[in-house]
């Protein structure tokens, strides 16, 4: 299968991604990022009329977490229609299918073990809709309510009511009386300490459980109140609900525009900062992580301006195997122009994507690669807004502003004027190329980033004066070009280093030491990103590869016949993109999904996902890990039984 992505610029705050996908060879790829999946359409309903309205009707506008399935049978099917549908049911892949349910099952417990269910039991009961949304009653507090149209299931239902007393009793849960005489409810005892919680960790908050099957309508959730709430609208929803909310009604029909209303869907809403800082607020960390909070970073930086993101899923509609359509809905402040440089705050001003009337790949782009996309983004913008980013994730103020002056300024440095040399010389065009290479193992990934350069030769001059200063960059010339290839210096014998008593004595240069510091703290976060990192200017771009080995390849594709853009592949993912997104845009990307998803697919069947060294895996570490530098976190899928790659 192959993906092409598109999304315009905002306006007036509204933006959207967009992807289609055509049939395709039915290959290793094809259902990775839908296994999770697996859990949430395993039902046998039958349609009828629904029980209740449409559950964004029914949830308050207080909700921030909002996912839907209206009709759960028909979602099946569909499913079952497409590559991965039909790749889930290949006896090949029934080992690790099974294994993978069993780990969705725990994780299930670990969560939704908490209200009394598991990833089955929604399998099991739905006759209609199910949905779960997330709200917030009022500052510091997070309820999560789970509501399923039971039509048809009645007997499975009950059942269950059973089953999920049994649970939560086998976890100690106290039976309280009975809310509004109708609704049952379950107090948890506290979790027990972790090994290594420190004495200071906040008290575990009450854990409550309350469940009520009224009808055909079943109403889990973990605050009684809330299920009430609920529970009384269910005939005519209310009048402050969620699909009252302005973000949600941005969000919802703009995600909805142009897909298939005949499509059954899977459909979702969430108000990330106000749901991060409720979620925070009501599950305060039991161990400190290492590292900075980035989701409060992010906020104090103006990014707080995205008041919503959704979007919308079908599955086997038409010749797409899978469509969806995201939205970002980030409107300007208030009183602000919304084509102006100051329409969001701080660093969140850098959220400038002027549109193209059209994005394709350079006759470079390699005809094998994975995967390529690109976008445009006003780069100068970028850079002004950047600085009080850049100060906030590094903890210090200032220290933007200090690196910047000792490029230019330091006599041991490059002594270039990065905005002059450097970011007035770059255009609008930044685009992204991916590949691998055999056998595949933790480095096998390859990347290269490509910025347009306006005036080539100017950023060579500037890539020259700053790489040639670094004694951990080494200069090549290799097919007609000036590459500047990082030095592998993980084979090198330690250097000792000895303290003098009473460490370093303050001196006249302290201040200049303190720019020196701050360059080097950049400079380490660089390098365990890109480890093996060649940089050179070619082709009216200014290349950023994690290893030579692409960017030459990159370089040495020069004929139009050895191009991505007239392998037939992209050109029919193109043509119908284009039919169903024509006119300008600000990004688009294509994608083989088999060659993309390979080296992860091998990774996780090896269990060496932790120990990638592809942006990804690290990306995956810093997002999942516990934060200590160095340290690898347990991979979390098991795919030990996965069959071995085509």
């Amino acid at each position: 299968m192959n993906g092409m992505t598109t999304a315009r610029d905002p306006i007036h705050g509204l933006a959207d991604g967009r992807s289609c996908a055509g049939t395709g060879r039915q290959r290793l790829g094809v259902a990775w990022g839908l296994l999770a999946a697996l859990g949430l359409v395993a039902c046998q309903a039958q349609a009828a009329e629904p029980a209740f309205p449409p559950s964004q009707t029914i949830f308050p506008d207080t909700t921030v977490g909002w996912m839907s399935i209206a009709d759960p049978l028909a979602f099946q099917e569909s499913f079952d229609r497409t590559q991965y549908g039909k790749l889930l049911q290949d006896p090949n892949l029934e080992p690790f299918v099974k294994s993978f349910r069993e780990q969705l099952s725990k994780a299930g417990k670990q969560r939704l073990g908490k209200l009394g269910l598991t990833l089955e039991d929604l399998g099991e009961v739905p006759g209609g809709e199910i949905a779960m949304a997330a709200i917030v009653p009022e500052e510091g507090r997070l309820a999560t309510v789970l509501l399923v149209d039971t039509t048809g299931h009645e007997a499975e239902t009950e059942k269950l009511l059973e089953q999920i007393d049994a649970r939560l009793l086998e976890q100690e849960a106290e039976r309280l009386a009975d809310y509004e005489d109708i609704i049952r409810v379950y107090r948890l005892p506290p979790e027990p300490p972790r090994a290594g919680e420190e004495d200071d960790s906040p008290e575990p908050q009450e854990r409550l459980v309350a469940v009520v099957h009224d009808d055909a309508s079943l109403v889990v959730g973990d605050d009684p109140v809330q299920v009430h709430h609920v529970l009384t609208v269910l005939e005519t929803g209310r009048q402050d609900s969620l699909a009252t909310h302005a973000s949600f009604i941005k969000v919802d029909e703009r995600s909805r525009e142009g897909m298939p209303e005949e499509a059954a869907s899977l459909r979702w809403f969430v108000d990330p900062f106000v749901f991060a800082s409720a979620y925070k607020a009501a599950n305060p960390p039991r161990e400190r992580r290492k590292g900075p909070d980035y989701v409060e970073i992010l906020a104090r930086q103006g990014f707080d301006a995205v008041k919503a993101i959704g979007g919308s899923l079908v599955f086997g509609e038409g010749n797409h195997e899978m469509r969806h359509q995201t939205v970002v809905y980030a409107p300007p402040l208030p009183d602000r122009d919304p084509e102006s440089f100051d329409r969001y705050d701080l660093a969140a001003r850098m959220l400038r994507f002027p549109d193209a009337d059209q994005i394709e790949p350079p006759t470079w782009v390699p005809a094998g690669s994975s995967s390529w996309s690109a976008m445009q983004w006003d780069i100068q913008a970028a850079f002004q807004s950047a600085e009080s980013l850049v100060d906030d994730v590094i903890g210090e103020e200032g220290v933007f502003d200090d690196v910047i002056a000792s490029l230019k300024e330091d006599p041991d440095g490059p002594q270039i004027d990065v905005e002059a040399d450097l970011i007035a010389c770059l255009g609008q065009r930044v685009a992204m190329l991916s590949d691998y290479v055999e056998p595949i193992d933790i480095e096998s990934d390859r990347l290269v980033i490509a910025i347009e350069a306006t005036d080539p030769e100017r950023v060579a001059a500037t890539v020259a004066k700053s790489m040639g200063t670094d004694p951990d960059m080494q200069r090549i010339e290799s097919h007609g070009v000036v590459i500047w290839e990082a030095i592998d210096r993980t084979m090198e014998i330690p250097k000792l280093e000895i303290e003098t008593p009473g460490g370093i004595v303050a001196h006249a240069d302290h201040e200049e030491d303190d720019q020196h510091d701050h360059r080097r703290r950049l400079r380490e976060k660089e390098e365990k990103l890109l480890p093996h990192s060649a940089v050179t200017v070619a082709h009216g771009h200014l290349l950023i590869a994690s290893h030579r080995d692409i960017l030459e390849r990159v370089l040495t594709t020069v004929d139009s016949a050895d191009s991505l853009a007239v392998m037939s592949d992209y050109e029919r993912v193109n043509a119908e993109l284009s039919r169903l997104y024509p006119g300008p845009v600000a990004l688009r990307g294509f994608a083989r999904s088999d060659d993309s998803i390979r080296p992860a697919y091998e990774m996780l069947k090896s269990g060496s996902m932790p120990k990638s060294k592809s942006v990804t895996g690290q990306i995956l570490n810093s997002l999942l890990g516990d934060g200590e530098p160095g340290s690898v976190r347990d991979q979390k899928i098991d795919g030990s039984t996965l069959p071995a790659g085509c």
